[in-house]
């Protein structure tokens, strides 16, 4: 993680824990009334109860919306904030940063594995190079999200402030309406006990020609007052829903104070942590590299040791053996004697051969002559003698 990073999530550790501490009031429950109020409340009761005036009809509808006019400016100012945000989701990013480290497998740091055809046939980078590359980029992607975090948290810090802000004006609504329905009761018992049965008289008291304007009043004086009870009823039920309401705006402020909590601890201590296992992971890696550089060298120096003394008794053996040798090996001289003594015989018996066969040449040459000698002396004994026979039938 950048350093200014964490020292803007440091920063905001003293914040996320003041926040946190803040304890929300509880909202109180029964109602009172005007009869058992303490004496500030009492008067607080009688204020409002002068705010109505039973003879103006927009008194009545309007009895106790005053308090709410701050409650409704609050919640529209959140409403504005929220339509005016435009970052997703603080658990989105969480689950983005989660699923980034799950992607980066450590397996791929194994540099003996070899590379897969495929792998060779794009040209992909050898597996710890590719390994620290997407480590640099897992490093990179970490850092954007944890900014993304910040901003993240940042944004729920201003919520929860405001939704404090939010609980207090609604438990400020909720107990202001107390008052209101107290004033709004008493005043109905005011107007039972004493307004209608007084307006009732007035008619029985008035002469002939005004006791149809009397009657009139009376009636508009009890409409009155079952719209005045009727807004004290709505007012009632509007304390319900605001009692509903506040355990609603706790529930959000405790998820976003879980969710800032996590998101501090997550840049506090998990995303060092997971900077602090890839880093260790790569320098193992290269430490291993080193090691497997040191061993084969180690290796190739014995290898050369070993090779070197082999061939220099292989040299040796053969440099010692033709010193030891002589000049011709006697082996070699008997052979050479015994094949020139197997060519001298060889030639010998050739030679007598060919004298043989001489002889009988000259054997045959002279029966060869005798024969021709007197194949001619016998044909000279001819009288038309050997040239007048030729040619001539016998």
């Amino acid at each position: 993680m950048a350093e200014t990073i964490q020292q803007k999530a440091a920063a905001t550790l003293a914040e996320v824990e003041a926040v946190t501490a803040v304890v929300l009031p509880e909202p109180g429950r029964e109602l009172i009334t005007l009869d058992s109020a303490a004496p500030a409340h009492a008067a607080e009761i009688t204020k409002r109860m002068a705010e109505i005036d039973m003879s103006n009809t927009q008194s009545i509808i309007s009895f106790g919306s005053g308090a709410q006019a701050e409650l409704q400016v609050i919640s529209q100012e959140m409403l504005a904030d929220v339509k005016n945000k435009d970052v997703g989701p603080a658990g989105d990013s969480l689950r983005n940063m989660v699923s980034t480290i799950r992607g980066f497998s450590v397996s791929e740091l194994d540099v003996r594995r070899q590379r897969t055809w495929w792998e060779k046939l794009l040209g992909r980078a050898a597996p710890f190079a590719n390994f620290v590359a997407k480590f640099e980029d897992v490093q990179g992607q970490i850092d954007k999200i944890t900014d993304t975090l910040l901003g993240h948290e940042h944004t729920l810090l201003k919520d929860i402030k405001s939704l404090d802000i939010l609980y207090d004006k609604t438990l400020t609504f909720y107990d202001e309406l107390a008052l209101y329905i107290a004033a709004g009761e008493a005043k109905l018992k005011d107007i039972d006990a004493t307004d209608i049965p007084a307006k009732e008289a007035d008619v029985k008291a008035a002469p002939e020609e005004r006791q149809v304007m009397k009657a009139q009043e009376l009636r508009d004086l009890r409409a009155a007052r079952d719209d005045l009870e009727r807004r004290v009823h709505d007012l009632k039920l509007t304390r319900q829903v605001t009692m509903q309401s506040l355990p609603s705006i706790r529930l959000v402020q405790e998820n976003d104070k879980s969710l800032v909590t996590k998101i501090n601890s997550t840049l506090m201590n998990t995303v060092p942590l997971w900077e602090t296992q890839l880093a260790q992971a790569v320098t193992i890696q290269r430490s291993r590299e080193a090691a497997e550089s040191i061993r084969a060298a180690n290796d190739l120096t014995n290898e050369l040791l070993t090779s070197n003394a082999e061939n220099l008794q292989q040299t040796n053996r053969i440099v010692r053996t033709e010193m030891e040798r002589g000049v011709f090996d006697i082996e070699a001289v008997k052979k050479a004697n015994a094949t020139l003594i197997a060519t001298i015989n060889e030639s010998l018996a050739i030679a007598d051969a060919g004298k043989a066969k001489r002889a009988e040449a000259e054997v045959e040459l002279v029966k060869m002559e005798h024969e021709l000698r007197d194949t001619l002396a016998s044909a000279k004994a001819r009288k038309t003698g050997l040239g007048d026979t030729i040619g001539v039938k016998a």
